[in-house]
């Protein structure tokens, strides 16, 4: 069956965008949660657009498509917003999951200039993390909350910073018995499962012929481990094309330090062609 589009936002500058960077956000988000990246990075860097990505089962794109929900089937969701768009993606960003999508998209053609993988845990594991922790944390919660406020303390019990907590909570609507969860909690466990078994060092070690590939860790996060990081690192001195960053934050790097993530791909990003 054919899939549908996945909704999306454009966020242009000053001028007429002469390259794209999609913006892949990370499991339980939407496109909208980086527009603190995308607005003031189109304003500094002219001839830049950004595409805010809202993955399937999440934000607008939550409903129509169909199972299995894997980082291929993402991936494959992507390519075909940018040829429904008619804008291939010079660079991809993702966040946590996304990061991962985009490593996968970054093996199909067109291949694109710059992958930045921000804060994705990069071993094949059992699920582990803040991320799959809040799977493990819902299963135990209400099916409905009186307010967003109230989950969001919930979180904060749970050891949770307050932002995040309201961020998650963007994912409840008002229904008949108070506020209740938008998302499809199996099929993002089914994305979560598929994530964590992912091999994704394949792309990392032989990168395409044209791509550099940009590795953010977040400092106070441990989705990149020690022995991740060591083979970055290997991989960037064996091809030239993989750099690994550190910011100051935690896993949701993006509400804990925007600036600090806007500096890096200020520095590194390529003039727009």
């Amino acid at each position: 069956m054919t899939q549908p589009v996945l909704e999306h936002t454009i966020v242009r500058g000053p001028e007429e965008p002469r390259s794209w960077l999609y913006l892949i956000h990370g499991i339980y988000g939407s496109g909208r949660n980086w527009g603190n990246i995308a607005r003031p990075l189109v304003a500094a860097e002219p001839g830049w657009g950004v595409v805010l990505v809202d993955l399937r089962l999440h934000g607008g794109s939550r409903t129509g498509f169909d199972a299995p929900h894997t980082l291929l089937r993402c991936a494959e969701d992507v390519l075909r917003l940018e040829s429904h768009l008619g804008l291939p993606a010079d660079v991809l960003l993702g966040h946590s999951f996304g990061g991962k999508v985009a490593l996968v998209r970054a093996e199909q053609a067109p291949h694109p200039r710059q992958v930045w993988v921000i804060d994705s845990t990069l071993r094949v594991g059992p699920p582990t993390g803040s991320a799959w922790r809040v799977i493990e944390i819902v299963r135990t919660l209400p099916r409905s909350f009186s307010s967003r406020e109230e989950l969001a303390d919930m979180m904060v019990s749970h050891g949770f910073a307050r932002p995040v907590g309201l961020w998650l909570a963007m994912n409840l609507e008002r229904g008949a018995d108070g506020f209740v969860w938008k998302l499809d909690w199996q099929g993002v466990e089914e994305m979560l499962l598929d994530y964590f078994s992912a091999d994704v060092w394949p792309v990392i070690e032989q990168p395409p012929v044209g791509t550099d590939f940009h590795i953010v860790r977040a400092t106070e996060s441990d989705a990149i481990d020690a022995e991740s990081r060591a083979r970055v690192r290997s991989a960037g001195e064996s091809n030239g094309r993989v750099s690994l960053h550190e910011i100051p934050g935690g896993h949701w790097v993006n509400v804990d330090n925007p600036e600090g993530v806007l500096d890096a791909l200020m520095r590194f990003l390529p003039a727009p062609i």
